[in-house]
Protein backbone atom coordinates (compact mmCIF):
# COMPACT_ATOMS: atom_id res chain seq x y z
CA UNK A 1 0.00 0.00 0.00
CA UNK A 2 2.80 2.44 0.86
CA UNK A 3 5.38 3.47 -1.73
CA UNK A 4 8.63 5.16 -0.66
CA UNK A 5 9.67 8.04 -2.91
CA UNK A 6 12.50 10.43 -1.97
CA UNK A 7 11.98 9.73 1.73
CA UNK A 8 8.27 10.59 1.42
CA UNK A 9 5.75 7.83 2.05
CA UNK A 10 2.73 8.26 -0.19
CA UNK A 11 -0.39 6.55 1.11
CA UNK A 12 -3.96 6.20 0.04
CA UNK A 13 -5.62 7.47 3.21
CA UNK A 14 -8.78 6.09 4.73
CA UNK A 15 -10.88 9.20 5.40
CA UNK A 16 -13.41 8.82 8.21
CA UNK A 17 -15.83 11.70 8.70
CA UNK A 18 -17.60 12.05 12.05
CA UNK A 19 -20.93 13.66 11.29
CA UNK A 20 -24.26 14.31 12.96
CA UNK A 21 -27.29 16.48 12.34
CA UNK A 22 -27.54 17.31 16.05
CA UNK A 23 -24.97 19.42 17.95
CA UNK A 24 -23.72 18.41 21.37
CA UNK A 25 -24.02 14.64 21.01
CA UNK A 26 -20.32 13.79 21.32
CA UNK A 27 -18.90 14.08 17.79
CA UNK A 28 -15.60 15.53 18.97
CA UNK A 29 -15.25 12.85 21.66
CA UNK A 30 -15.79 10.20 18.99
CA UNK A 31 -13.29 11.86 16.62
CA UNK A 32 -10.56 12.28 19.25
CA UNK A 33 -10.87 8.75 20.56
CA UNK A 34 -10.92 7.28 17.05
CA UNK A 35 -7.71 9.16 16.27
CA UNK A 36 -6.16 8.04 19.57
CA UNK A 37 -7.08 4.40 19.09
CA UNK A 38 -5.84 4.26 15.50
CA UNK A 39 -2.58 5.96 16.49
CA UNK A 40 -2.19 3.48 19.35
CA UNK A 41 -2.46 0.68 16.78
CA UNK A 42 0.58 2.16 15.04
CA UNK A 43 -1.16 3.98 12.20
CA UNK A 44 -0.22 7.46 11.03
CA UNK A 45 -3.28 9.61 11.84
CA UNK A 46 -4.39 13.19 11.26
CA UNK A 47 -7.47 14.67 12.94
CA UNK A 48 -8.95 17.67 11.10
CA UNK A 49 -11.20 19.92 13.18
CA UNK A 50 -13.59 21.21 10.53
CA UNK A 51 -16.27 22.45 12.90
CA UNK A 52 -15.05 25.87 11.80
CA UNK A 53 -17.04 28.08 14.15
CA UNK A 54 -17.03 25.99 17.32
CA UNK A 55 -14.26 23.43 16.86
CA UNK A 56 -12.99 22.29 20.24
CA UNK A 57 -10.30 19.68 19.62
CA UNK A 58 -7.43 21.87 20.86
CA UNK A 59 -9.35 22.94 23.97
CA UNK A 60 -10.36 19.36 24.71
CA UNK A 61 -6.73 18.21 24.59
CA UNK A 62 -5.49 21.35 26.39
CA UNK A 63 -3.32 22.35 23.44
CA UNK A 64 -2.74 25.75 21.89
CA UNK A 65 -1.57 26.64 18.39
CA UNK A 66 -1.84 29.46 15.87
CA UNK A 67 -1.39 26.95 13.04
CA UNK A 68 -5.04 26.56 12.13
CA UNK A 69 -6.93 25.83 8.92
CA UNK A 70 -7.45 29.60 8.60
CA UNK A 71 -3.71 30.30 8.86
CA UNK A 72 -3.06 27.50 6.39
CA UNK A 73 -5.50 29.02 3.91
CA UNK A 74 -3.83 32.45 4.14
CA UNK A 75 -0.43 30.89 3.49
CA UNK A 76 -1.75 28.79 0.63
CA UNK A 77 -3.40 31.74 -1.12
CA UNK A 78 -0.27 33.89 -0.69
CA UNK A 79 2.27 31.28 -1.84
CA UNK A 80 0.56 28.23 -3.38
CA UNK A 81 3.75 26.92 -4.98
CA UNK A 82 5.65 26.81 -1.68
CA UNK A 83 2.80 25.62 0.50
CA UNK A 84 3.10 22.46 2.61
CA UNK A 85 0.19 21.45 4.83
CA UNK A 86 2.63 19.73 7.21
CA UNK A 87 3.73 23.16 8.44
CA UNK A 88 0.25 23.79 9.85
CA UNK A 89 -0.28 20.59 11.80
CA UNK A 90 -0.10 20.37 15.59
CA UNK A 91 1.14 17.18 17.23
CA UNK A 92 -0.57 15.46 20.15
CA UNK A 93 1.68 13.01 22.00
CA UNK A 94 1.11 10.98 25.13
CA UNK A 95 2.83 7.73 25.94
CA UNK A 96 3.21 5.73 22.74
CA UNK A 97 0.38 7.64 21.01
CA UNK A 98 1.09 10.44 18.55
CA UNK A 99 -1.27 11.94 16.01
CA UNK A 100 -1.46 15.19 14.06
CA UNK A 101 -4.20 17.83 14.26
CA UNK A 102 -5.31 20.45 11.76
CA UNK A 103 -7.09 22.83 14.17
CA UNK A 104 -10.22 24.87 13.53
CA UNK A 105 -9.89 28.69 13.26
CA UNK A 106 -9.24 30.53 16.50
CA UNK A 107 -11.80 33.24 15.68
CA UNK A 108 -15.39 32.81 14.55
CA UNK A 109 -15.13 35.43 11.80
CA UNK A 110 -12.33 33.41 10.17
CA UNK A 111 -14.78 30.55 9.68
CA UNK A 112 -16.74 32.60 7.14
CA UNK A 113 -13.60 33.12 5.05
CA UNK A 114 -12.73 29.45 4.62
CA UNK A 115 -12.93 28.29 1.01
CA UNK A 116 -14.32 24.81 0.35
CA UNK A 117 -11.94 24.07 -2.50
CA UNK A 118 -8.93 25.10 -0.43
CA UNK A 119 -9.93 22.75 2.40
CA UNK A 120 -10.45 20.00 -0.18
CA UNK A 121 -6.90 20.62 -1.37
CA UNK A 122 -5.62 20.39 2.22
CA UNK A 123 -7.34 17.06 2.87
CA UNK A 124 -6.02 15.66 -0.41
CA UNK A 125 -2.51 16.74 0.63
CA UNK A 126 -2.86 14.67 3.80
CA UNK A 127 -2.75 11.48 1.75
CA UNK A 128 0.53 10.42 3.37
CA UNK A 129 -1.44 9.55 6.53
CA UNK A 130 -3.00 6.12 6.93
CA UNK A 131 -6.18 7.60 8.42
CA UNK A 132 -7.60 11.10 8.23
CA UNK A 133 -10.43 11.82 10.71
CA UNK A 134 -12.74 14.73 9.88
CA UNK A 135 -14.68 16.26 12.78
CA UNK A 136 -17.53 18.07 10.99
CA UNK A 137 -20.24 20.40 12.25
CA UNK A 138 -23.93 19.52 12.33
CA UNK A 139 -25.05 20.96 9.00
CA UNK A 140 -25.45 19.94 5.39
CA UNK A 141 -23.17 22.83 4.39
CA UNK A 142 -21.15 23.11 1.19
CA UNK A 143 -17.98 22.26 3.14
CA UNK A 144 -19.53 19.24 4.84
CA UNK A 145 -20.91 17.89 1.57
CA UNK A 146 -17.47 18.24 -0.04
CA UNK A 147 -15.88 16.41 2.89
CA UNK A 148 -18.52 13.69 2.87
CA UNK A 149 -17.80 13.23 -0.85
CA UNK A 150 -14.11 12.72 -0.04
CA UNK A 151 -14.79 10.34 2.84
CA UNK A 152 -14.19 6.63 2.67
CA UNK A 153 -16.60 6.18 5.58
CA UNK A 154 -19.25 8.44 7.12
CA UNK A 155 -19.61 7.84 10.86
CA UNK A 156 -23.16 9.14 11.35
CA UNK A 157 -23.48 9.66 15.11
CA UNK A 158 -26.69 10.11 17.07
CA UNK A 159 -28.14 10.04 20.56
CA UNK A 160 -31.63 8.61 20.20
CA UNK A 161 -33.23 9.38 23.54
CA UNK A 162 -36.56 10.99 22.61
CA UNK A 163 -38.82 11.42 19.58
CA UNK A 164 -37.50 14.74 18.23
CA UNK A 165 -33.97 13.29 18.33
CA UNK A 166 -35.16 10.21 16.45
CA UNK A 167 -36.88 12.35 13.81
CA UNK A 168 -33.74 14.48 13.41
CA UNK A 169 -31.58 11.37 13.03
CA UNK A 170 -33.89 9.81 10.46
CA UNK A 171 -34.21 13.02 8.43
CA UNK A 172 -30.41 13.30 8.39
CA UNK A 173 -30.01 9.67 7.32
CA UNK A 174 -32.63 10.02 4.60
CA UNK A 175 -30.86 13.16 3.38
CA UNK A 176 -27.56 11.30 3.12
CA UNK A 177 -29.30 8.65 1.04
CA UNK A 178 -30.94 11.29 -1.17
CA UNK A 179 -27.49 12.77 -1.80
CA UNK A 180 -26.70 9.31 -3.19
CA UNK A 181 -24.09 8.27 -0.67
CA UNK A 182 -23.87 4.50 -0.72
CA UNK A 183 -25.49 2.89 2.29
CA UNK A 184 -22.35 0.79 2.80
CA UNK A 185 -20.38 4.04 3.21
CA UNK A 186 -22.67 5.29 6.00
CA UNK A 187 -21.97 3.72 9.39
CA UNK A 188 -24.67 4.36 12.00
CA UNK A 189 -23.13 4.93 15.43
CA UNK A 190 -25.37 5.32 18.47
CA UNK A 191 -23.82 7.24 21.35
CA UNK A 192 -25.03 6.82 24.97
CA UNK A 193 -26.75 3.68 23.74
CA UNK A 194 -27.47 2.10 27.13
CA UNK A 195 -28.82 5.20 28.87
CA UNK A 196 -32.39 5.16 30.13
CA UNK A 197 -34.72 6.15 27.31
CA UNK A 198 -38.16 5.47 25.91
CA UNK A 199 -36.93 4.51 22.44
CA UNK A 200 -35.23 1.17 22.00
CA UNK A 201 -32.34 0.76 19.59
CA UNK A 202 -34.05 -2.08 17.72
CA UNK A 203 -37.04 0.15 17.04
CA UNK A 204 -34.70 2.79 15.62
CA UNK A 205 -33.04 0.20 13.39
CA UNK A 206 -36.40 -0.99 12.10
CA UNK A 207 -37.48 2.56 11.36
CA UNK A 208 -34.26 3.34 9.50
CA UNK A 209 -34.10 -0.03 7.78
CA UNK A 210 -30.44 -0.29 8.79
CA UNK A 211 -28.59 -1.72 11.80
CA UNK A 212 -26.24 0.29 13.98
CA UNK A 213 -22.62 -0.30 13.02
CA UNK A 214 -21.59 0.32 16.62
CA UNK A 215 -23.21 1.35 19.88
CA UNK A 216 -21.23 3.36 22.42
CA UNK A 217 -22.37 3.04 26.05
CA UNK A 218 -23.23 5.97 28.29
CA UNK A 219 -20.33 6.71 30.65
CA UNK A 220 -20.57 10.28 31.90
CA UNK A 221 -17.97 9.94 34.72
CA UNK A 222 -15.30 8.76 32.28
CA UNK A 223 -16.13 11.45 29.73
CA UNK A 224 -16.09 14.10 32.45
CA UNK A 225 -12.67 12.90 33.64
CA UNK A 226 -11.40 12.90 30.06
CA UNK A 227 -12.53 16.50 29.49
CA UNK A 228 -11.25 17.76 32.84
CA UNK A 229 -7.80 16.21 32.37
CA UNK A 230 -7.53 16.99 28.65
CA UNK A 231 -6.77 13.36 27.85
CA UNK A 232 -8.36 10.83 25.51
CA UNK A 233 -10.30 8.12 27.31
CA UNK A 234 -7.48 5.63 26.78
CA UNK A 235 -5.40 7.62 29.29
CA UNK A 236 -8.08 9.26 31.44
CA UNK A 237 -10.14 6.12 32.08
CA UNK A 238 -8.32 3.09 30.63
CA UNK A 239 -10.58 0.49 32.25
CA UNK A 240 -13.95 2.10 31.54
CA UNK A 241 -16.60 0.42 29.44
CA UNK A 242 -16.63 3.39 27.05
CA UNK A 243 -12.87 3.14 26.49
CA UNK A 244 -13.24 -0.54 25.66
CA UNK A 245 -16.12 0.19 23.34
CA UNK A 246 -14.03 2.77 21.47
CA UNK A 247 -11.32 0.12 21.22
CA UNK A 248 -13.89 -2.14 19.56
CA UNK A 249 -14.90 0.63 17.15
CA UNK A 250 -11.26 1.14 16.18
CA UNK A 251 -11.00 -2.61 15.70
CA UNK A 252 -13.85 -2.52 13.21
CA UNK A 253 -11.81 -0.15 11.04
CA UNK A 254 -8.61 -2.17 11.37
CA UNK A 255 -10.23 -5.64 11.10
CA UNK A 256 -9.10 -6.46 14.63
CA UNK A 257 -11.27 -8.78 16.76
CA UNK A 258 -13.42 -7.18 19.44
CA UNK A 259 -12.03 -6.87 22.95
CA UNK A 260 -15.45 -7.10 24.57
CA UNK A 261 -19.11 -7.61 23.79
CA UNK A 262 -21.18 -4.74 22.52
CA UNK A 263 -23.54 -3.08 25.01
CA UNK A 264 -26.34 -5.49 25.75
CA UNK A 265 -29.13 -5.37 23.19
CA UNK A 266 -32.38 -4.06 24.51
CA UNK A 267 -35.48 -6.19 24.26
CA UNK A 268 -37.88 -5.83 21.36
CA UNK A 269 -40.89 -3.70 22.17
CA UNK A 270 -43.41 -6.00 20.51
CA UNK A 271 -44.33 -3.46 17.85
CA UNK A 272 -46.60 -1.24 19.93
CA UNK A 273 -44.15 1.60 20.44
CA UNK A 274 -42.73 1.20 16.92
CA UNK A 275 -46.22 1.53 15.49
CA UNK A 276 -46.67 4.80 17.39
CA UNK A 277 -43.32 6.07 16.14
CA UNK A 278 -44.22 5.24 12.56
CA UNK A 279 -47.50 7.04 13.00
CA UNK A 280 -45.66 10.09 14.34
CA UNK A 281 -43.48 10.07 11.23
CA UNK A 282 -46.53 9.77 9.00
CA UNK A 283 -46.18 6.23 7.67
Amino acid sequence: MAVATDNLIERSSVIISVFSTTPGIGKTIVAINLATGLAHEGYKVCLCDLDLQFGDVLNYLKLSSTNTVAAAQRAYLDHPDNFNIRNFLTEYTQGDVTFSILPAPLYVFDAYLIDVQVVTTFVNQLNYFDYVILDLNSMFSALNLAMLDLSTVINYVGVIDFLPALKNYKVGYDTLIRFEYEESKIRLVENRADSQKLIESRDVERLLGESFYHRLPNDYPSVNKSINTGQPLMFAAPDSKLTKSFDDLVGLYTNRPKSMLQPEEQSTSGGGFLSKVKGWFGF
